[in-house]
């Protein structure tokens, strides 16, 4: 089993730093006022300080011609022994571009919890290889500064994932979802999503009993997109892990996620897991066709039908999110349908 770094906990009174590692909007003059949300909730629902990096709020236009200085923001944030913990703003499709300016030793040396999804998944990648734990959870746009009030459900993930060193926590399923979508706008600050009620469980698509493994996985366009590059791992470094994937809010086609599993497959991955986690296809688009090519890829295809996979989980692209923790054991139990942190996530 690979050993991780993991963090040390947030703590009340932390300053925090947010960071435009991809798209820039949080400083355009639209969306700012999400940025003083986010600052206000956050001092409010967990007694943090939050500040920006300096290049974190230029907008899209200058982040996006400048990705040398969103990883000077993140390194720099790191680097800050005042700042305890470090927030993407949002994803977006382009933090692949700053690989060429990440310094691993930085990250390794300054392990510190960092937050983020989507496009993020490249920046977890670019933890992982530097060996410190990162949580693949909420960021400042679309969860810390939600209008109204932030999800129960995000926010307890929070207290006992980021604050708590909790040795043994049940990712348990949400009981309600949301498909509204409230545009952005200081017009809409009153707005609250409709909480949709979700009566179904964790799916078993196949698998019995209980497998373990470290955490390992992200976006599927994102982890298409670092495939073949530095960031991705070697077939020893995916033995015996937990993949946990889920899809963006482009709603990818059915056969877009059997191509990426078929890859998968042909690198050996498949064969050397020891289960898979799913998370719920933002608004549900798909959501049975994306079941068959699950079990088609890999419970016929590859020969895996003993590969536990767990269907419907909250985490990603498909409000209320939870935070899955990279490289920390878990275990899934097929026959209760129960996801469990086997260990502490932070020190």
């Amino acid at each position: 089993m690979m050993y991780i770094i993991k963090p040390k906990r947030l703590k009340k009174g932390d300053k925090v730093a947010v960071v435009s590692l991809s798209w820039g909007g949080l400083g355009e003059d639209k969306l700012i006022h999400k940025y003083e949300i986010a600052k206000e909730r956050l001092k409010k629902e967990f007694e943090l300080e939050l500040v920006a990096m300096p290049n974190a709020l230029k907008g899209s236009k200058f982040v996006y011609e400048h990705p040398e200085l969103r990883a000077k923001d993140w390194m720099d944030a790191f680097k800050d022994k005042t700042i305890k913990a470090i927030f993407s703003s949002i994803g977006g499709d382009d933090t692949i571009r700053l690989l060429p300016y990440i310094d691993y030793d930085v990250i390794k040396n300054n392990p510190k919890i960092f937050t983020g999804f989507s496009d993020t998944t490249a920046n977890h990648f670019m933890m992982y290889k530097a060996g410190v734990t990162s949580f693949y959870g909420p960021c400042i746009l679309c969860d810390f500064s939600q209008y109204v009030s932030m999800y129960d459900y995000t926010v307890d993930a929070m207290k006992n994932i980021l604050f708590d060193a909790n040795p043994k926590f049940e990712i348990k399923k949400c009981n309600y979802w949301t498909n509204e979508h409230i545009e952005w706008c200081e017009e809409n600050v009153e707005k609250e999503k409709k909480k949709l009620e979700d009566n179904k469980e964790y799916e078993i698509l196949q698998g019995t009993g209980k497998v373990k493994g470290q955490l390992l996985g992200g976006c599927i366009e994102l982890l298409d997109m670092i495939n073949g590059t530095e960031l991705w791992p070697s077939l020893e470094e995916w033995k015996d892990k937990i993949l946990f994937i889920e899809t963006s809010e482009e709603k990818p086609l059915s056969s877009y996620l059997k191509y990426f599993l078929r890859n998968l497959q042909a690198q050996g991955i498949l064969d050397v897991i020891n289960g898979v986690i799913v998370g719920k296809p933002q608004g549900e688009v798909y959501y049975e066709e994306y079941k068959e090519e699950y079990k088609r890829v890999i419970g016929i295809e590859a020969k895996r039908p003993d590969l536990p996979i767990i269907y419907n989980v909250n985490f990603g692209h498909s409000e209320p999110i939870g935070i899955i923790p990279y490289g920390v054991l878990c275990e899934l139990d097929c026959d209760n349908k129960k996801i469990t942190l086997l260990e502490n996530a932070v020190i």
